[in-house]
């Protein structure tokens, strides 16, 4: 009783004038940061933690902890509409949304997106208010054996990604392994494959992969299909349909799930999850082929769980002080500028405040709703634009998206480079998603099983004796042979791996 009476007058903070405009402001400049392509959460926080300089501590919080979620959403709209990310946790939505957007269906993949987003993040939210202290225990039972154990179960899903072929799926994530090799040796701190090239040492930056990859290899295709006479398909309903919603359910229930359980392993982030979702949702359908071709459940899970792990992110934070992504160490910095130290002190010595940012968290999500419903067919009447001005305003905004992210011409010429992949990619058939994945998890991966096995002086026995990493290591192995039983099933059947 306690909690909801504390989270009530945290609520009656939130609802005070000044605070609520401070909100709904950071849910629509993080809405208008996801939109364009290259900013994301980190930079555009990063952008706006000076303006908060005279603002108090909980208005300051508040307005920043809006923008993180509203980018979360914002990032969703360019997936949807012309299958560029936003952000980087958005790119998964462009398999299936940009889908649904060429069938006449963004309208229904955008609601979706928004209504699933409200209640990953809304769920995720009660659980930090009820479960905060205890899920910090299991976050902090995650060391390095654990998460490389995880990261391997992802990896194990990756055939979850391929359309229609296993081996290409397979091609493509091996690319994506040897391009995450490019940089400096997390442990030697010696560069690798950079061939004297000084923007290499830090490896190719996920942000201009993934907009080349989706954005410019789209772009291509789009103007090669204009050649084609190609129509453009009639926008049709706007608003999910009773079997919209059914088929919906149960990929935001997994969603929220999985988002919240990730969200609370630092180091995580939130790309991991959302294509963990869409690997899983396409691994439980009884018609997998739909995936890839606009299958709706390929856009409620992973939205879903993009802002669940958004959220649950915040529990380390707020309970132990520990941030576990870019964006919460920025949140961090924004606390500590403000005189305040997150962890368990804070809730003792500053409880208003505590509870007043946590109260917002659930009322910035109902205004985000509230917000961006109502805007939706405004984004879809962007459809609408002439093929030749939306070709060239995406080309605009990606290159400029690419060298916002560090004033670098480097960043635009990975992404153009990154965008005749893609666009090869689509011509020889083969799924841009496993390349992102592994590019995304392989850095992850290296650093925990370097760092397990200097723990365990070389034993790699410690991923055995360490019961979650064995779990995760049988979950993985079950994926596998899963994933290998239906193979020869579809062999035997007469299909065709190639």
């Amino acid at each position: 009783m306690e909690t909801l009476h504390l989270l009530f007058e945290g609520i009656l903070t939130v609802l005070q004038p000044g605070n609520l405009l401070f909100a709904f402001l950071g849910c629509l400049l993080g809405t208008m940061i996801g939109v364009l392509p290259g900013i994301g959460p980190a930079a555009g926080i990063a952008i706006l933690i000076p303006v908060t300089s005279g603002m108090d501590a909980t208005g300051a919080i508040i307005m920043l902890a809006a923008i993180y979620y509203g980018v979360m959403y914002g990032g969703t709209i360019t997936s949807v509409l012309i299958n560029t990310p936003g952000e980087a946790a958005s790119a998964v939505t462009c398999l299936d949304g940009y889908q649904m957007a060429k069938r006449g269906r963004a309208g229904v993949a955008l609601s979706i997106a928004a209504i699933g987003s409200f209640i990953g993040g809304t769920f995720a939210t009660f659980g930090l208010v009820f479960l905060a202290l205890p899920l910090t225990g299991l976050a902090l039972a995650f060391g390095p054996p654990e998460i490389f154990a995880l990261l391997v179960f992802g990896l194990s899903l990756v055939t979850g990604l391929a359309s229609k072929s296993l081996v290409r799926a397979l091609i493509a994530a091996i690319i994506g392994m040897l391009i995450a090799q490019v940089g400096i040796d997390p442990v030697l701190g010696a560069p690798r494959f950079t061939f004297g090239i000084t923007e290499l040492l830090d490896g190719f930056g996920i942000v201009p992969v993934v907009m080349g990859l989706f954005g410019i290899g789209e772009l291509l295709s789009s103007v090669e299909a204009r050649y084609r006479n190609k129509p453009t398909p009639a926008v049709r309903g706007l608003l999910p349909s009773p079997t919209d919603f059914r088929a919906s359910a149960a990929p935001i229930a997994r969603g929220t799930g999985l988002g919240f359980v990730l969200g609370l392993v630092p180091g995580i982030g939130t790309i991991v999850p959302t294509f963990l979702s869409y690997a899983l949702e396409r691994r439980l359908s009884r018609t997998p082929e739909r995936f890839g071709q606009g299958a709706i459940e390929g856009v409620a899970g992973p939205e879903t769980a993009n802002n669940a792990s958004a959220a649950a992110s915040l529990i380390p934070l707020f309970t132990l002080g520990i941030p576990g992504s870019a964006v919460t160490a920025l949140l961090l910095g924004a606390f500590m500028v403000k005189g305040l130290t997150p962890g368990p002190a804070l809730f003792v010595e500053q409880p208003a405040f505590v509870w007043a940012i946590i109260a917002s968290l659930l009322v910035g999500n109902l205004i985000l709703l509230v917000l961006n419903l109502p805007f939706i067919p405004v984004w879809v009447s962007l459809l609408r634009v002439p093929r030749a001005i939306m070709l060239s305003a995406i080309l605009c905004f990606c290159i400029l998206g690419a060298y916002s992210l560090n004033n670098s011409t480097f960043d635009v010429i990975v992404m153009l480079g990154f965008g005749i992949v893609g666009y090869l990619f689509n011509k020889l058939d083969i799924p841009v998603a496993p390349l992102v994945l592994t590019l995304v998890l392989t850095p992850l991966l290296e650093a925990a099983l370097r760092q397990s096995l200097e723990m365990s002086v070389g034993n790699f026995m410690i991923f055995v004796n360490r019961p979650i990493a064995l779990g995760f290591i049988v979950l993985a192995i079950a994926s596998i042979a899963l994933s290998a039983l239906n193979s020869v099933r579809h062999l035997r059947g007469g299909g065709s791996e190639i």
